[in-house]
């Protein structure tokens, strides 16, 4: 049911998937939908959960085969041209698209999303503290935001390769700010 739900919700998003096409997907009934997951609600975030599990794994992989602190740091784009290169072409990311789709407050799948944020947070930072730069926290928020803009570039129909682009963007960055020592 979960390989259904992700092709589905990835595809075609999560508000535009019924669960009536999941569950003819998977081929299973709604009483194992139900039985399982509790309802479409649990299974979205179910889906984000082991798709971010792929996507850590991976992330990791790339970090342990970084050479040096600096390329530790863009690792998360080494990760994230691994993590994309089975992925439909066009799409954008699922946890951003599920950002936006899901309804206000209480949704549980919201949580993992806020949980995916602060996880990405707390690891750039982690990276960036092994650098000789002044202000760890700030080029983590950067590179952040380099990460965000790129998985948004695949939306509006890339030119080139995106995330060579917002790699090479961030590199610009920790250059920027390597040798502006911490105080």
């Amino acid at each position: 049911m979960l390989d259904a739900a992700e092709t589905l919700f990835y595809e075609r998003g999560i508000t535009g998937t019924g669960v009536d096409a999941v569950l003819k997907q998977a081929g299973v009934s709604t009483a194992t939908l139900y039985a399982h997951f509790g309802g479409k609600d649990d299974l979205v975030a179910a889906y984000l959960r082991r798709r971010i599990a792929r996507w850590r794994q991976l992330w990791q992989e790339a970090v342990d085969a970084a050479p040096t602190p600096e390329a530790k740091l863009l690792a998360v784009f080494d990760a994230l041209a691994a993590f994309r290169a089975d992925q439909p072409p066009g799409r954008g990311c699922a946890v951003l698209a599920a950002a936006v789709e899901l309804p206000g407050p209480g949704h549980p799948a919201l949580d993992v999303v806020a949980s995916d944020t602060e996880h990405l947070r707390e690891r750039l930072q982690a990276l960036a503290g092994d650098l000789p730069v002044a202000d760890p926290v700030e080029l983590a928020e950067e590179i952040l935001l380099v990460y965000d803009g790129t998985l948004s570039a695949f939306l509006r129909g890339p030119v080139g390769d995106p995330v060579a682009r917002g790699r090479a963007l961030a590199a610009v960055l920790v250059r920027r700010r390597r040798g502006r020592r911490r105080p």
